[in-house]
């Protein structure tokens, strides 16, 4: 493997980190993503790794970025002197995921601390504002228009389909990328989830439907086409979002968690208030006797 050349004075390579998928569609749409953001910021260096199922690997893209491009050990990790602990970071890993979960909370950063070189994790990329922005611009793709009429916003709702977790400030974190969503576009956001957490799409279609909410479309809080995407598409009875992709909103994103890890700025705005909300219990909306909150509609405007 031939390492990447790189002087003291270059910023820290950016690290998108996939989560792999055998569907081929998605690594074409990771690399339009990648080349989004490049084109945003042409200096800086941008480098993609898979978590598992496609290359190229996690591993092998650190290695890539070190001067030796060589992998590293657990062992020769804790061996670096406290000169090295102390160097700058060589990457920052930004994970194309949208929640804390296990991925991002153990996965990532093991690989981070096991490499040649030193890395720093950034968030995952929701929930944020700018999230949102990318989701309504895809739902908009789709047909979605904001009721603008009380008769039709109550029959109407939108299910924010994600992969999912077991880990519980995953579930959070889609709980407030739902509420961002339902302020943006109106009507009720219920979260639901491709595997590993509840409700699914079909359980919160059904129940929208028991509550007469049948105008329901899908979006789609995935980055690429793959398994998940398309099963959660399939479960719509009206309309589903394609998945994010390369939208610009999600590029800016992508480099606003690259910009935060780094601390080239307060980023405290839209994220500290994001943190400041607390999290209901797990998809109150479809609790019974629970009532779903609708809030007052905005013109759904696709980000540019």
């Amino acid at each position: 493997m031939t390492p990447l050349t790189r002087t003291p004075h270059d910023p820290p390579a950016l690290v998108l980190v996939a989560h792999g998928s055998r569907d081929p569609r998605a690594r074409v749409t990771v690399d339009a993503l990648m080349e989004r953001v490049r084109r945003l910021r042409p200096a800086l260096t941008v480098r993609l790794g898979h978590i598992e199922l496609n290359e190229p690997l996690l591993p092998d893209t650190l290695a890539r970025l070190s001067p030796t491009g060589t992998t590293g050990t657990a062992a020769e990790s804790e061996a670096r002197t406290a000169a090295e602990s102390e160097a700058p970071a060589a990457a920052v890993l930004v994970p194309l995921l949208f929640s804390p979960g296990h991925h991002v909370k153990h996965d990532i950063p093991e690989t981070a601390a096991n490499a040649p070189v030193r890395a720093r994790v950034a968030a995952p990329l929701g929930p944020h504002p700018l999230l949102v922005d990318a989701l309504c611009a895809r739902l908009a793709e789709a047909g979605w228009r904001t009721p603008r009429d009380e008769a039709t916003r109550r029959v109407s709702a939108v299910v924010l389909a994600a992969a999912g977790s077991r880990d519980p400030d995953s579930a959070a974190g889609t709980r407030r990328t739902a509420r961002l969503l339902a302020e943006r576009v109106g009507v009720p956001v219920v979260p639901a989830y491709a595997s590993a957490a509840a409700p699914t799409v079909e359980a919160a279609v059904r129940a929208l439907a028991e509550r007469g909410r049948h105008r329901v479309a899908v979006a789609s809080c995935f980055t690429a086409p793959g398994r998940f995407a398309t099963e959660c598409a399939k479960a719509a009875p009206w309309i589903a979002a394609a998945p994010l992709g390369d939208h610009p909103a999600l590029a800016r994103l992508v480099l606003h968690r690259y910009d935060q890890a780094l601390g080239h700025y307060e980023a405290l705005g839209h994220d500290q208030v994001l943190d400041h909300h607390q999290a209901p219990g797990q998809d109150d909306a479809l609790l019974p006797g629970h009532p779903l909150t609708v809030h007052p509609p905005r013109t759904l405007t696709p980000a540019a």
